[in-house]
């Protein structure tokens, strides 16, 4: 099977120990070769200086760093400095997101959409910055249908995306029923399939029901037979991940996306598993 891009996807870490952790982390995955790591953005950008901390460290070492922007709660102004501090540094990828209102904050921000950002991105930067945007296989949660999610997909990704980054998910067919349906919608951008290793299966599925991501009911009954089994979950989550990833790139995904949740050894084994060599 031909090895195809990958690309791997952190959070900011709240501790110099977690910092730490993930320097560990990252030199094993780097080992591999990654397109790029990138960096989420809490929401509202709660995590923002942290964030910018773990994406000049990823930068210093050499390699592609990509942090997430998010547009809700904040302002023109607070974007424009960050990109323009992004650009200071050589960073040159941007992975473009609405992101969460947090809890409590009562503005949304001067922007309401993802395509809001993108626009304002290219304005301000021209082709500086290659831009991820997210896609939605099993849809967003807060669409109201899903002819309406994937016409505002195609506004996002007309506005100035180069490349799609998906939501996790567990169905082929959802992934392959999507870049069906955008092309379709005439989007040619290169959808990339997020991939969300398994390791405890609470932990998955607060995350599930939190994204609209599913988790098929075999996949659910089996998991809570093992109880707190965890050992069991994650060779099981290894198996299901591993044969997704092959039916994915079988299928012609581009490259793949993996969320790490700052953990190297599931990654590193899906990866190991369908031919990927250090």
């Amino acid at each position: 099977m031909n090895n195809i891009p990958v690309s791997f996807e952190f959070f900011p870490p709240q501790t110099a120990e977690g910092a730490e952790k993930l320097t560990a982390v990252r030199a094993r995955l780097a080992a591999l070769k990654p397109e790029f790591f990138s960096v989420t953005f809490g929401a509202g950008g709660s995590t923002q200086d942290r964030t910018l901390d773990t994406i000049r460290q990823i930068h210093a070492e050499g390699h592609q760093a990509a942090p997430h922007l998010s547009c809700v709660g904040s302002t023109r102004d607070n974007i424009r400095n960050l990109l323009l501090t992004y650009k200071d540094i050589g960073i040159r990828r941007i992975v473009a997101l609405r992101g969460d209102l947090p809890s409590g904050m009562a503005s949304i921000g001067e922007f309401q959409y993802a395509n809001e950002l993108v626009e304002f991105i290219r304005a301000e930067t021209g082709d500086h910055f290659h831009i991820e945007v997210a896609g939605y296989p099993e849809f967003h949660p807060q669409a109201v249908s899903a002819q309406s999610d994937l016409l505002n997909f195609k506004r996002k990704v007309e506005a100035g995306a180069d490349s799609v980054i998906t939501q996790y998910f567990y169905n082929a067919d959802a992934y392959f029923n999507f870049v069906e349906a955008a092309a379709k919608l005439g989007i040619n951008a290169p959808i990339v399939p997020g991939i969300m290793p398994i390791m405890r299966f609470s932990q998955l599925a607060r995350f599930s029901d939190a994204c609209g991501a599913e988790i098929p009911r075999w996949m659910r009954k089996t998991m809570e037979g093992y109880n707190d089994d965890v050992e069991a979950v994650q060779a099981f989550g290894l198996d299901v991940v591993t044969a997704l990833c092959e039916k994915l790139i079988a299928g012609g995904a581009p490259a793949l996306h993996l969320y790490t949740l700052n953990q190297a050894n599931a990654p590193l084994e899906i990866l190991n598993r369908l031919g990927y060599r250090a």
